[in-house]
């Protein structure tokens, strides 16, 4: 199967070599965000399965395991033989110890969350600070580096690791022991531009700009003249974005299929229409109502992965049926992101299957299409700053993430006109209230759960026994990991009474405060 990707090969790469760590994709993404593009590979791979031609410098992340234990993960040590330079980051770091001849105990000293470091060498990795200069580093280590590998120097130390970084400036190999990825780490973004650009050498050729024009000249080289395109349009930001990117290179040769399956938030369908359509964005769309199909379908089922597999099913008999209709059509178009594409791969294989997501992936086996994904390594945010390039309204580029099965995930239980309507009008005043509330582009989501349970209520003089609505806010960079949003207690008053008076049959209000993990955002 054919695939576009709007990555140019002469492109200057940092690989990030994934050990497991929760902060990997943070690391890559810091690296863009200095302007040079990074690409994340498991550890897994060896250097002779990846060309290195424009690798200018490769980042060891940090992981759960200990380099001295039986259990840790494979890694080709020919890939300190590349000749560029390589930082290695915490586990990175003592990894880079382990092979290279220096020693790491697994110590009785920890570190984990914030420490004080003490650089003793300000040079290279450490320019622009001071020598002996106390610095706030975010730590989470048990093992530690206790003798230095040959060639290597100390370059800065805490109470928890003796070494704390390390750096061999023959071979432009440097360590650290602490995350400069994250916002804990005031200096990390310094200390990543010094490994960056003094040391290895790196260009700032990575923008949105270069990427919209080389991604259109891409597109364009590779759907002929008299070729139709088709894409599957949610109204949200990836698949929009991802729309008005291809239209720009192929025009109204591209036609965006909405699907309306009954499960969108409130007036979601013709809203869609209108921003995105002839009088908004100008994408050619079909508008398909299906929502009696899904429905009839979805009719006594409860369990969420069948639900899940029913609605990607019924979505794609829909969309094919649709497609049948355009002629000559060769290529689709899907807003795949970078965490689509590495969330399977683990440092030790494939990982569990926690839910099914639902996109069009099944699609192109069923009606052999070219895939065009523009998007397939970028984050979340880089598709924003695109659309933003595009001239697409923040009013859509804002949009808080909403689940492929739309909100047959939030009704626990078996799905129904009434129970969607409930969830709907809840759902409405909840985002309505956080929009007031000046919180919602500050949240990764905040949504409402239809609860399969109901509890006893007094409303006026009369028993109640009615449904229970979960209100649930989350914030996160990613939505890899996710912490539950504090929210004023005036603002979840207004909430709750406003669901209970003007929602008929919801009595209770509840508050989620799980995070993820070990819960997940959704319920289902």
């Amino acid at each position: 199967m054919g695939r576009v990707v709007a990555f140019g090969s002469s492109m200057q790469r940092v690989l990030v070599l994934d050990f497991g760590s929760q902060y990997t994709q943070l690391i890559a993404r810091r690296v863009r965000e200095l302007g040079v593009y990074s690409e994340i590979i498991p550890c897994t791979k060896r250097v002779s399965e990846h060309d290195t031609a424009d690798v200018k410098a490769i980042i060891l992340s940090g992981g759960p395991a200990s380099v001295v234990s039986s259990d840790a993960p494979p890694f080709d040590v020919n890939w300190f033989d590349c000749k560029v330079p390589v930082l290695g980051v915490c586990y990175g770091m003592q990894l880079m110890a382990h092979v290279l001849g220096g020693k790491v105990e697994q110590g009785s000293s920890r570190e984990y969350g914030y420490a004080t470091l003490t650089v003793t060498d300000n040079t290279a990795l450490f320019a622009g600070f001071e020598k002996s200069e106390k610095v706030t580093a975010w730590m989470s280590h048990g093992d530690h580096v206790q003798a230095l590998p040959p060639g290597f120097t100390r370059l800065a130390e805490s109470p928890g690791a003796p070494v704390a970084a390390m750096g061999n400036s023959q071979r432009n190999f440097y360590a650290i022991q602490f995350h400069p990825e994250v916002v804990h780490t005031p200096r990390g973004k310094e200390i990543l531009s010094n490994f960056l650009f003094a040391i290895a050498g790196c260009e700032k050729s990575w923008s949105p700009e270069g990427f919209i024009e080389q991604s259109i000249k891409q597109i364009q080289d590779s759907v002929a003249p008299s070729s139709n395109v088709i894409c599957g349009l949610s109204g949200g930001v990836d698949s929009t974005v991802a729309a008005v990117l291809v239209a720009r290179a192929v025009g109204d040769r591209l036609h965006c299929i909405f699907v309306d399956n009954g499960l969108l938030r409130r007036d979601e369908a013709s809203k869609v229409v209108e921003r995105l359509g002839a009088h908004g964005l100008g994408l050619n769309i079909h508008l398909i109502k299906a929502e009696e199909k899904f429905l009839s379908e979805l009719s006594g089922v409860t369990e969420p992965e069948e639900k899940r597999k029913i609605i990607g099913r019924v979505f794609i008999e829909v969309f094919d049926a649709e497609a049948q209709k355009i002629s000559k059509v060769t290529h689709l178009v899907q807003g795949t992101l970078y965490p689509d594409v590495i969330e399977s791969v683990s440092v030790r294989g494939p990982s569990a299957t926690i839910k099914t997501h639902h996109n069009v992936g099944g699609l192109p086996e069923k009606m052999q299409l070219k895939l065009i994904e523009p998007f397939r390594e970028l984050f979340k945010d880089e598709v924003r700053a695109l659309g933003r390039q595009l001239g697409i309204p923040d009013e859509i580029l804002q949009r808080q993430p909403f689940p492929g099965p739309g909100l047959a995930v939030r009704v626990l239980g078996e799905v129904t006109p009434e129970r969607l309507r409930i969830l709907r009008e809840a759902d409405h005043i909840f985002v309505e209230e956080i929009k007031a509330e000046g919180l919602y582009e500050t949240l990764w989501q905040s949504f409402t759960v239809l609860l399969p349970v109901k509890s006893v209520g007094v409303m006026g003089d009369g028993r109640t026994y009615e449904q229970t609505i979960a209100l649930r806010a989350v914030q996160s960079e990613d939505g890899m990991t996710a912490d539950w949003a504090y929210l004023p207690q005036e603002l979840l008053r207004r909430v709750s009474n406003r669901i209970i008076n003007e929602v008929k049959g919801v009595n209770r209000v509840v508050l989620d405060i799980s995070s993820k993990p070990p819960a997940t955002i959704e319920w289902e």
